[in-house]
């Protein structure tokens, strides 16, 4: 039985090259397709059509987001004085010294002020930069085998709910066919107490007329086919989840299907009991949908 996955699921790896310390995360929700967003910091754009590139080839759906954040506070660097910015500042003390009478500020508070000092980094140069760039994807490699995994996991339980709601479809299904109102017997005497009904109110119908609407009567009252195709229809679900991998838009077709039998067996029903038996098959058809659109 191969594994089927979800489109769900969160990992994150990372590591530090010369000092650069960085992070990599991966998100997935369900999605229509294959929606990749990726969030890189400058001077990573050039990885951008390798990471495409990686994740495509390993999801197959899903909304995935990839975000990379880059620290590189221990890099090394210098702190060097803004001189335009320290220009600013004197100017300014300067221009208040002939307005206020006041103590001439000390050099650590000039020093100390927003944007007076700053961190000069140094640049890790062209082999650096590679090295920090084959790490990133070594990561990002790192993201997608647990992503999906994740979603294997995921999609493993994603299978045991959608058994349980086709072997409760299948229950039902039988329970339809084996309800009294289906029987020979019973679906013989409403189809004379409906032509009778007809003779009652139209007098002047014809034999041939009257053969017509008793076969109309009894085309509508059969639920034989719906009943099939409902078998059929899971049968086929038992398949998919057998040979797993992206079976997730075929489930939803299939779920589509169980749910338009399951409409006509309502509005053919004879009796109260085997309408409610639709209605519990409509009931568990929904529930069956709502966790196939989950699968990848």
């Amino acid at each position: 039985m191969s594994a089927i996955a979800s489109m769900t699921g969160y990992a994150r790896a990372g590591g530090t090259v010369d000092g650069t310390g960085f992070t990599c995360e991966l998100k997935s929700v369900n999605g229509r397709g294959l929606d990749l967003r990726l969030r890189l910091p400058p001077g990573f754009d050039g990885l951008e059509a390798e990471l495409r590139r990686r994740l495509a080839q390993a999801l197959g759906r899903g909304s995935v987001t990839l975000a990379l954040e880059v620290d590189r506070a221990g890099a090394g660097g210098e702190i060097v004085v803004n001189k335009a910015a320290l220009a600013v500042v004197l100017a300014a003390l300067d221009d208040l010294a002939h307005r206020l009478e006041a103590q001439a500020p000390r050099l650590d508070g000039i020093l100390g002020l927003p944007g007076v000092l700053v961190e000069r980094q140094q640049s890790p140069g062209a082999a650096g930069e590679a090295a920090l760039h084959a790490a990133v994807l070594a990561a990002a490699d790192t993201c997608v085998a647990g992503l999906v995994s994740a979603r294997q996991a995921e999609g493993e339980q994603l299978r045991a709910i959608v058994t349980d709601r086709l072997d409760e479809i299948a229950a039902l299904t039988r329970a339809a066919e084996a309800h009294p109102s289906r029987t020979r017997e019973t679906v013989l005497a409403r189809l004379r107490g409906q032509l009778d009904d007809l003779r009652a109110a139209g007098a002047g119908l014809s034999e041939e007329r009257l053969a017509q609407e008793a076969m109309l009567l009894a085309a509508k009252a059969d639920i034989r086919e719906e009943l099939d195709r409902l078998v059929a229809h899971v049968a086929a679900a038992r398949a998919l989840l057998a040979a797993g991998g992206p079976i997730g838009r075929r489930l939803d077709f299939l779920s589509q299907e169980f749910n338009r039998e399951a409409n006509t067996l309502c509005s053919k029903a004879a009796a109260v009991e085997l309408t409610a038996i639709g209605l519990d098959l409509k009931a568990a058809i929904d529930q069956l949908r709502e966790q196939v659109q989950n699968i990848e």
